[in-house]
């Protein structure tokens, strides 16, 4: 297939519009699945659905494959496994069932497939991730944690094998939107100043922060703008989700972290910019809907119909921006932090927030203590720099063992 490359950040491929793309998607009864979906049914000809991954969203994946009759589903256990067979035997629908970490790696790396939707949440998505890459398969990467935990690792493993990675994240998207089509991974090559990504400020922006050791589980989850699962949202009142984001624009864009800047943006049009030398400063707007950059990366060469309605400007009274508030925001602070220690800093960071928001999910820590357990995880000693996935997932394990024994401590 032709394809255009850059030479140390991110390479994209152009994919003949007449040859189907046949789709694995890991993570479909997620938000980023469901859209993806969704894209997919407004252009049959343009793609065919290999495997299908829910983890333990039996019946709404059993109704994805009545709709696109994948080969595969894959869940989590045998017995989601055995739930799921006998909802597709009612049905008549041939779908083979598989379960557990192997088979999703087994779909992701499957010789039919030309893209795999990289969609599932946390470190749990990071094998599949990487097994798509080791087979030169086109990643569409919508799991953040992958760059966060493996930055190097998958990015050296994708160049490696020819592996294309797209950014479905909205502000990553927007950001290789704006780039130069034949962008080397050099900013100065390119005339370029910085990379800026655009934050909501979640739900939180204007709270008083003396009640935020008040704030609960569901006024957490209520995204302003964005339709997004539990624990992104969380993430997203932190703020902890936009530093995550750094990491991964460090990976994608060969991005040194003094040239990477976060604005508050509100009304969340703007989804990330990019700042030229020559003063200017290139942006894509566009409705928050994760359509948008799930069809741009999909359709690529082309631009194809995603579903998303237009952007109605009579209807905006404004586009405002601020800088984040380190003491409203701590998360971000300690994500910069990662960044520029680098090595296995950001594994950390990730593994003991994952931990953190879920006891804060459950209801066994304040939405405050979030970002002392991130703190005191990083405050331990860990491995300055790790090599391959089995020293990433050791590492991952023993941070998650920290931060649930400081847990106990805050209970």
């Amino acid at each position: 297939m032709p394809s255009e490359t850059a030479s140390d950040g991110i390479r994209y491929e152009v994919i003949p519009i007449m040859t189907p793309q046949v789709l694995t998607i890991l993570g479909s009864t997620g938000s980023i699945g469901e859209s993806t979906l969704d894209v997919v049914s407004r252009h049959p000809d343009k793609f065919r659905v290999f495997a299908l991954a829910g983890h333990k969203q039996v019946e709404k994946l059993a109704a994805q494959c009545r709709t696109f009759r994948p080969e595969y589903a894959v869940v989590a256990d045998a017995e989601h496994a055995a739930r799921l067979e006998a909802l597709l035997k009612r049905d008549g629908t041939a779908t083979q069932v598989l379960y557990g970490a192997q088979a999703l790696v087994d779909v992701a790396s499957a010789g039919e497939v030309s893209g795999v939707m990289c969609a599932i949440v946390g470190a749990a998505g990071l094998p599949s991730a990487l097994a798509a890459a080791q087979k030169g398969k086109t990643i569409y990467l919508a799991n953040k944690e992958t760059l966060v935990v493996s930055g190097a690792l998958f990015m050296e493993t994708a160049r490696a094998n020819g592996a294309a990675v797209l950014p479905i994240d909205s502000e990553h998207n927007a950001v290789f939107q704006v780039l130069p089509r034949d962008y080397t991974g050099r900013l100065n090559e390119h005339g370029i100043r910085s990379i800026i990504l655009t934050a909501s400020g979640g739900p939180f922006l204007t709270t008083d922060l003396n009640t935020f050791d008040r704030i609960t589980p569901d006024q957490a989850v209520k995204h302003p703008n964005w339709r997004m699962g539990r624990k992104i949202s969380v993430d997203s009142a932190t703020m902890m989700n936009k530093g995550l984001e750094l990491i991964e624009a460090h990976w994608l864009f060969d991005c040194p972290p003094d040239k990477l800047e976060v604005v508050i943006h509100p009304q969340s049009v703007i989804h990330s910019m990019v700042r030229y030398r020559d003063g200017s400063v290139l942006a894509q707007l566009g409705n928050p809907d994760m359509r948008t950059p799930i069809a741009y990366c999909l359709g690529l060469p082309e631009r194809i119909d995603s579903g998303v309605g237009d952007l109605d400007f009579d209807a905006l009274s404004a586009l405002t921006f601020q800088k984040p508030d380190f003491d409203r925001f701590p998360c971000l602070k300690l994500a910069y932090e990662a960044m520029n220690a680098g090595g296995a800093a950001p594994c950390v960071l990730n593994a003991a927030n994952e931990a953190a928001v879920a006891a804060f999910l459950d209801g066994r820590i304040k939405f405050t203590d979030i970002a002392k357990t991130v703190a005191h995880c990083l405050a331990q000693d860990f491995s300055d720099g790790i090599g391959d996935i089995e020293g990433l997932l050791a590492q991952d394990a023993r941070t998650r063992a920290q931060a649930q024994a400081f847990i106990r401590t805050l209970n």
